[in-house]
């Protein structure tokens, strides 16, 4: 289960909140996601694909030049798993930096919390 809980923290920082393209963005998250999944971000919860779909798309509009990569190796512990990750122009400095805290049901991702360590700017 480690394997899989650390493939979805990657896939979903590159192809939910780092994808530019909705249409692969929306396979993305149809493919990683619970149809039920609930996200917990400081703006507020979000529930099912087409808000999360909203809102990472409207996040990626904000910034359509960053890039986010991960500063820690995947942490995995029974149905969880945790990912630190900054967001900024490729190779330089992250704008923002926070932490992706996943709930894995079935194989996929029921659950994400997203910790801001700063906010964008």
């Amino acid at each position: 289960m480690s394997d899989r809980i650390h493939e979805l923290l990657h896939r979903n920082l590159q192809e939910v909140f780092g994808e530019g393209n909705a249409t692969r963005r929306r396979a993305a998250i149809e493919e990683l996601y619970t149809e039920d999944c609930a996200v917990y971000t400081p703006l507020g919860v979000l529930g099912g694909y087409d808000a999360l779909d909203k809102f990472a798309g409207d996040l990626r509009a904000t910034h359509p030049h960053f890039v986010y990569t991960p500063h820690s190796k995947p942490q995995a512990l029974h149905n969880a798993g945790r990912l630190a990750w900054g967001s900024g122009p490729r190779g330089e400095s992250p704008d923002y930096t926070g932490w992706d805290v996943i709930i894995v049901r079935d194989e996929r991702i029921a659950a994400l919390y997203v910790f801001l360590d700063s906010n964008p700017a």
